[in-house]
C-alpha cells in the first residue's frame, strides 16, 4: 500500500551524526515528501473508484474488499496479474503517460473475465528511480479511470522510489486483479463445447500490450521519430498512435455472460490468435478461422509491409484486429450479435470449433 511514513518515536541523531548535518534518506534518492504529495493526489481518484464491496481508501496496511457484499451464492476468486511490457519505452520516449494506466488495468481484468469472472478490485505496483509527481499522477490517473470503467475499485498500490535499480527519467509498471464468479458460471465450459460451435469476436483498438518489442524493432527501421506524423493514423504523430490503449472488455463480456450466451472466451494476449483461442477450448477440438472476415486496422499492415514480417509470425505476435472472442452455441449467435450491436460494437463472425 501507499502508507504514510512511520513518525519517529525521539529525534536524535546516531552517535557520530548530528540532526544538522546528517545523512537523510532524501541524500540517498529516496524522497519521502513526493511520496506523501503522490499519496494526495491520487487519494480522490481512488475513491472515485468505489464499489459494493469496496470503500477504495488509501493508507492501510492490505487493501480490503467485503465478498457477502456481492451477494454470491458460492463465489469463486478469479485472480490475474500483468505488466504492459515494452510499450512504457514508447510512452517514455513520447513523454506520453496519460493512457498507459489502461494498458495495465485491461490487461489484468481482461484475462479473469476469461474465466467468467467479474472484476472487483485492482492494485498497482509503480517502480521508479527517482519519482516525477507530475508522471506518476498521470499514470495512476489513468490506472484509476480505467478501473471506475471496468467496474472494479483501486483499493491499494505500491510507489517505489529505488535509485540505482532504475535510470532517472525510468519507470515500470506491474498490476493485480481479483475478481469473482459464482462456481457454475465458471469459463470455459469445456464439456459443453462442441464442433460446430462459433467463435464471435470484438475488435482490438490496435496491438494492445503485445508485441512491442517488435513493433520498436520495426520503427528503428524505419527511422521515424516517435513525434513523426503516423504513416497510418492521419492527425497523430508516431508515438500516440502506438500508445492507443488496450481495450477493456467487462461491461461487453459480463452481460454476455449473465445471459449464458457464451461457454468460453478468450483474450487474445502474447501469442496473438493462433495461440489464445486454443486456450479455451478442449484438448480434442481446434479453431478454424477465417481470416477473411475481418479487416485488421491499418497499423497491423503497415507494420507487416514496414518489417517484412510474415503472415504466421503476425498471427502469433499481434491479436490482428481481434480482443476478445467467444465461443458460442450456433443458436445462440444471433442474441449475441444483437446484444453488441445494441451496445454500439461491431461484431463478427470469424470461425468456428472443429474435431481436432
Amino acid at each position: 500500500m501507499r502508507e504514510q511514513p512511520p513518525t519517529p518515536s525521539h529525534s536524535s541523531a546516531p552517535k557520530g551524526t548530528s540532526a544538522a548535518n546528517g545523512l537523510t534518506y532524501k541524500d540517498a534518492g529516496v524522497d519521502i515528501d513526493a511520496g506523501e504529495a503522490l499519496v494526495k493526489a491520487i487519494a480522490p481518484l481512488a475513491k472515485a473508484t468505489a464499489r459494493r464491496g469496496a470503500d477504495a481508501a488509501l493508507g492501510g496496511f492490505g487493501g480490503l474488499f467485503d465478498i457477502k457484499a456481492l451477494g454470491m451464492t458460492d463465489p469463486i476468486l478469479v485472480s490475474g496479474t500483468d505488466g504492459v511490457g515494452t510499450k512504457l519505452e514508447i510512452a517514455l520516449a513520447a513523454g506520453l503517460h496519460d493512457f498507459i494506466g489502461q494498458d495495465l488495468v485491461a490487461m489484468c481484468v481482461n484475462d479473469v473475465l476469461a474465466q467468467g469472472a467479474e472484476p472487483l478490485f485492482f492494485l498497482d505496483y509503480f517502480a521508479c528511480g527517482k519519482l516525477d509527481l507530475d508522471v506518476a499522477t498521470a499514470v495512476i490517473s489513468g490506472i484509476a479511470s480505467a478501473c471506475k470503467e471496468a467496474g472494479c475499485a483501486l483499493i491499494g498500490g505500491e510507489t517505489a522510489e529505488m535509485p540505482g535499480m532504475y535510470p532517472d527519467g525510468k519507470y515500470d509498471l506491474a498490476g493485480f486483479t481479483v475478481g469473482a464468479v459464482e462456481r457454475a458460471d465458471v469459463l470455459p465450459k469445456l464439456s459443453a463445447i462442441r464442433p460446430g460451435d462459433v467463435l464471435v469476436a470484438l475488435p482490438s483498438s490496435g496491438p494492445h500490450s503485445n508485441g512491442y518489442s517488435l513493433i520498436r524493432k520495426v520503427v528503428a527501421l524505419t527511422g521515424l521519430a516517435w513525434d513523426a506524423p503516423c504513416p497510418f493514423s492521419p492527425g497523430q504523430s508516431l508515438g500516440a498512435a502506438l500508445l492507443t490503449p488496450t481495450r477493456l472488455y467487462p461491461r461487453l463480456a459480463l452481460p454476455a455472460i449473465k445471459a449464458g450466451l457464451v461457454k468460453g472466451f478468450a483474450h487474445i494476449t502474447g501469442g496473438g490468435l493462433t495461440d489464445n483461442i486454443p486456450r479455451m477450448l478442449p484438448d480434442h477440438l481446434v479453431p478454424v478461422l477465417d481470416w477473411q472476415a475481418w479487416t485488421p486496422p491499418p497499423v497491423f499492415q503497415w507494420l507487416q509491409e514496414q518489417g517484412g514480417i510474415a503472415a504466421d509470425e503476425m498471427a502469433r505476435t499481434f491479436n490482428c484486429g481481434i480482443g476478445l472472442v467467444a465461443c458460442v452455441s450456433p443458436e445462440q449467435v444471433p442474441d449475441l450479435l444483437q446484444l453488441w450491436l445494441e451496445m454500439g460494437e461491431e461484431p463478427v463472425v470469424i470461425g468456428e470449433v472443429r474435431a481436432a
